[in-house]
C-alpha cells in the first residue's frame, strides 16, 4: 500500500474531523515525503496501525486484553505486506484476533471513525524504541458477541457498553449511533 494512499485516507478524515490535523499532520507530512512506507512496522518514529471498533447490534464495542501491554484495546496492529486497504487490514486483524470472519461483517463505512495517535513503549526484545502508532479505526457491525480468540497476542475479550466509553472515541461513536440507519450507512 502507497504512503499516497495512506495520506489520501487521512486527508478525506481530516475533511470531516478538522480539528485534529494538529495530531495528524505529523502522519501526514510523512506519508508526503518519507521514502520509507508509514504502514511498515520498522518506520519510526511513527507508524500506521488499523483497528476494528467491532460493535454488536445493541451498541456493545468488543475490546481485547492485549498480553504484552497488559491493557484493554480494540482488536487490530500492524498492516501485513498483502494488506490492499487500511479497511480490509482492520477486517483481517479484527478475525485473527477474535475469529470474527471478515464475510460476517458490515463495515459502516469506507472512511475510518477515528485516527488515535498514541506512544507505544520502548520493546528491547524487538530492538524497538519508543514510538507513535497512529491506529486508523473503522466502525464494524458485527452479528452477535461470539469471539473465539486466536492470537497468542490477546488473553481475554469483553463487550463494553457504548455509554462506558470515554473520549473521543466514544463521543464519536455516540454521535454515528444517533444518526438514522441509512444516513449512518452513508457516510
Amino acid at each position: 500500500m502507497s504512503n499516497n494512499t495512506v495520506a489520501g485516507v487521512v486527508l478525506n478524515y481530516l475533511d470531516d474531523n478538522p480539528g485534529e490535523i494538529e495530531t495528524l499532520g505529523p502522519l501526514v507530512l510523512a506519508s508526503m515525503a518519507g521514502p520509507k512506507p508509514v504502514t511498515d512496522r520498522s518506520t519510526m518514529p511513527a507508524h500506521v496501525t488499523c483497528g476494528a471498533v467491532a460493535v454488536t447490534a445493541d451498541w456493545r464495542v468488543l475490546h481485547v486484553q492485549h498480553r504484552r501491554l497488559e491493557r484493554w484495546l480494540l482488536p487490530g496492529g500492524h498492516l501485513e505486506p498483502s494488506d490492499r486497504s487500511l479497511l480490509g487490514a482492520a477486517l483481517r486483524e479484527l478475525a485473527e484476533e477474535t475469529g470474527i470472519a471478515a464475510n460476517t461483517v458490515i463495515p459502516d463505512a469506507v472512511r475510518p471513525v477515528d485516527i488515535d495517535a498514541h506512544v507505544i513503549p520502548e520493546n528491547p526484545d524487538r530492538g524497538e524504541p519508543a514510538h507513535i502508532h497512529y491506529d486508523v479505526r473503522f466502525l464494524l457491525h458485527v452479528p452477535n458477541r461470539a469471539v473465539e480468540l486466536r492470537s497468542e497476542e490477546v488473553s481475554d475479550h469483553r463487550w463494553v457498553r457504548l455509554g462506558d466509553l470515554m473520549g473521543t472515541l466514544g463521543d464519536k461513536l455516540r454521535a454515528r449511533r444517533a444518526l438514522p440507519g441509512p444516513a449512518r450507512l452513508a457516510y
